[in-house]
């Protein structure tokens, strides 16, 4: 079992409630790539609250925020 770490600190960095799966990598710091994403999404183990505006696909900050922290450890 891990510490799970606090990456509030990412919301307070971004301008938006929502990030796009194409800034997943700018978002992270390049930890995590649109491509992973969209698999992780694929498989059904993505972010909840995944939106699809139009072609595209975005998490609201919140729901991705828990997921990476729930992915994460110390």
């Amino acid at each position: 079992m891990c510490d799970k770490p606090d990456l509030s600190f990412l919301a307070k960095k971004w301008p938006s409630n929502i990030v796009a799966r194409e800034q997943i990598s700018q978002f992270t710091g390049g930890v995590i790539s649109s491509s992973y994403m969209a698999n992780v999404d694929s498989q059904g183990a993505g972010p909840k609250g995944r939106l699809r505006i139009g072609a595209k696909v975005a998490y609201p900050i919140d729901d991705l925020i828990a997921w990476l922290e729930a992915r994460s450890c110390k």
